[in-house]
């Protein structure tokens, strides 16, 4: 490391690790919504429905420090029971 990069904890999520985190939770967000618009009842031609999904559980194939991180960084708001929502949501 340079010494113009901060020093991360061992622990701590690297930025790249964030970054492919985000990615794969707007992923899981998006398909949760297309499968809620999807159903039966929400067709072209019945008017449709948007979906009302706000939150979903993370993938977890990620650590919870790194969903921590992404809550303090103000990315990723906690809605409860293991559960988050996009911050601008």
């Amino acid at each position: 490391m340079s010494e113009s990069e901060p020093s991360l904890p061992p622990d701590s999520p690297t930025p790249e690790e964030l970054k492919k985190a985000m990615k794969a939770f707007k992923k899981r967000l998006k398909l949760a919504r297309l499968d809620d618009e999807s159903t039966l009842g929400h067709g072209p031609l019945t008017g449709g429905k948007s979906s009302s999904i706000v939150a979903v559980m993370p993938p977890n194939q990620y650590r919870k420090a790194i969903w921590d991180e992404l809550v303090a960084r103000g990315r990723l708001k906690y809605a409860g029971q293991g559960l988050y929502q996009l911050a601008d949501s």
